[in-house]
């Protein structure tokens, strides 16, 4: 720990550093670091934030989220302090192929997860608190001593609503292990932040939800710091609100709009450097180790043996209450596997889980940002999260779903409730868009089992699986297909190909409902003499390319209960156009049409995806 003396030494050297990277780069956003150096040097080098520099993945070290990512020069400046990096990394600032990127990813070190897209921070950091907590549960370890989560926050994110879905969780849980600095420097983008520098705004809106907050009226003080921060709470949240001046330690930057996102002039620079005073360039900040060691992070069990389902063939039994039962199973044989659900869970199934495991089930309630986030931060301190809610509510965390990518998340979701054929509820409750948004994820997964036991074997597959992994689950009961047997041979990117024969007149591509529906077709064509293959495409993305390829002799019949665009049916288009073959005939069978409350059998009629569409496409494509 440093004296208060040095801390401000290393203040001027970390806005040296600040300045002049990002006139280097030509680009950056100095004025929003140089308002967090005081917190964040205090924070660093005061003897509050702990960490082995040598093994920053380390479960014992304390862990630092930057909300406010567009800072990110001010993160690797504090890591040059620390001699963690070195001139020559810095120099490379934005530039190709650097770790020191635009806005910070793991690519860095030092970073746990990106950050760019403002108001997820505190939600990633609550997860992480969350699963420190968990972890730690067992030892007997001093308060003091569990490792903490800081969250470094501007306060222009503090109108996103997700920021408040976070707070009022973390209140709920008492999350003791999370500390949120708020950095209010009054000026965003462009002009006057919502509440300028009233922090008692802030404070008392913070603390509704169950936090303990910290004001600091002059944020570039570092004795006040200092002070502040000796006020974490030990059973609850805390907050600590700093008043600073965005752009601080020159003077033409201070407080002044219209320097957000813009470096200091080359011809600009040495004025701006004189400003800050004489430094010393050999003086390094020294980061407190922590107490706690755990140096091996056990990686999920991918290795699982699934007992064998009680399911048997024709059991009619819903693909989202075998999603619950092999949550189960994956549970008892993996300690790392959380389950997070948005207040469905008696739908989605994830309650079976929670019956079983309750510490490991995490209620999120309504608010499926911030149940996205907190299962990334979970995912960074060692666990495999499953997040369930209805398919169409996750397509409102999309954005929370596309940052986790660039965090290297490994991440398993379930949303039930796809297709029209949920019935009754309506339009707005249909999962019609999930797989297309699922299928823009780089590298994801996405399975579409079509009876319960597959459902059992794509969830195996999924927690087999590291990256984003999409399960989709229907509301209503449908018969078992497939024996035990039968599904050990499911792969990603594989298909069943459940009918063929040499005299068939087309193939028929499907998967979950549609699969049901393909197979009425199919007998129905039997009787009238015509046959057709049925094919499950089950692993959605990757497709079995080998398997489409091999009936591209026929004319092709694409059905799923989604909208057109982005589905099974662009799906294998896009496979097709790889092949560079001529195809006879492609029809593709999907919804079209808004749908409406109904029966799922009425509602699977108006989409025109049901086994009498099929069998109508069918004889219209032979006919011609």
């Amino acid at each position: 720990m440093q004296s208060t003396q040095e801390l401000k030494e290393l203040c001027k050297l970390v806005r040296h550093h600040i300045i002049t990277s990002t006139t280097n780069a030509g680009s950056g956003r100095p004025s929003s670091s140089l308002s967090a150096v005081e917190l964040m040097t205090t924070l660093f080098f005061g003897g509050v934030f702990k960490q082995n520099i040598s093994k920053p993945h380390d479960l014992g070290n304390d862990k630092l989220i930057l909300s406010k990512g567009h800072a990110s020069p001010l993160l690797y400046s504090l890591y040059r302090v620390a001699g963690a990096i070195t001139d020559d990394d810095l120099a490379k600032l934005r530039k190709h192929n650097s770790m020191l990127e635009g806005h910070p990813t793991p690519l860095f070190p030092y970073c746990d997860v990106g950050t760019g897209s403002l108001g997820q921070g505190l939600s990633i950091g609550l997860g992480m608190a969350l699963g420190i907590n968990l972890r730690t549960k067992n030892l007997e370890l001093r308060t003091e001593n569990i490792p903490k989560v800081f969250v470094l926050m501007g306060d222009s994110e503090f109108a996103e609503g997700q920021i408040y879905e976070a707070l009022q969780l973390a209140g709920h849980y008492k999350t003791n292990n999370l500390v949120g600095i708020l950095d209010v420097n009054r000026l965003g983008q462009r002009g006057e932040t919502m509440l300028g520098w009233n922090l008692q705004a802030y404070a008392k809106r913070i603390e509704s939800f169950g936090w303990k907050t910290v004001i600091i009226k002059d944020g570039h003080a570092v004795e006040e710091i200092q002070k502040a921060f000796g006020h974490i709470s030990e059973d609850r949240p805390t907050m600590i609100i700093a008043k600073t001046i965005k752009g601080k330690g020159v003077s033409f930057l201070e407080n002044t709009d219209g320097w957000h996102g813009k470096p200091v002039p080359k011809e600009k620079l040495e004025e701006a450097l004189k400003e800050l005073g004489k430094i010393n360039p050999a003086l390094v900040g020294k980061i407190v180790a922590p107490v706690f060691l755990n140096s091996v992070q056990d990686p999920h069990d991918a290795s699982l043996k699934l007992q064998a389902t009680s399911y048997k063939l024709h059991d009619s039994i819903a693909t989202r209450q075998a999603y619950g039962d092999a949550l189960v199973e994956v549970g008892k044989q993996d300690e790392n596997i959380v389950v997070l659900d948005a207040e469905a869970s008696n739908s989605t199934f994830a309650e079976t889980f929670k019956k079983t495991f309750p510490d490991r089930f995490f209620e999120m309630f309504i608010a499926e940002q911030n149940m996205v986030s907190v299962a990334l931060g979970l995912s960074k301190v060692g666990f495999k999260p499953y997040v369930s809610t209805f398919a169409a509510f996750l397509t409102r965390a999309f954005d929370q779903i596309r940052m986790s990518q660039y965090s290297y998340a490994d991440i398993a979701f379930c949303g039930s409730h796809v297709g029209v054929s949920i019935g009754a509820d309506g339009s707005s409750q249909m999962g019609l868009e999930d797989i297309s948004m699922f299928r823009s994820i780089l590298n994801s997964v996405i399975f579409y089992p079509s009876d319960a036991s597959s459902a059992i074997q794509q969830l195996k597959l999924l927690h087999q699986y590291k990256g984003i992994g999409y399960l989709r689950t229907t509301r209503e009961s449908l018969p078992v297909l497939y024996t035990r047997e039968e599904v050990k041979s499911m792969k990603i990117g594989g298909s069943k190909i459940i009918h063929q024969s040499p005299q068939d007149k087309a193939v028929v591509f499907c998967a979950g409902v549609t699969l049901h529906e393909a197979l009425k077709a199919y007998k129905a064509l039997n009787f009238e003499g015509i046959s057709i293959a049925v094919v499950d495409l089950y692993s959605i993305k990757p497709l079995d390319e080998a398997t489409i390829k091999k009936f591209s002799h026929l004319p092709m019949i694409a059905v799923e209960d989604h909208y057109p665009a982005g589905g099974l049916g662009e799906a294998v288009l896009s496979v097709i156009s790889n092949f560079k073959i001529q195809i006879s005939n492609f029809v593709h069978l999907c919804v079209r049409k808004i749908p409406h409350s109904g029966s799922p059998e009425e509602n699977l009629r108006y989409a025109e995806i049901d086994a009498s569409a099929i069998v109508k496409a069918i004889k219209n494509i032979i006919s011609r």
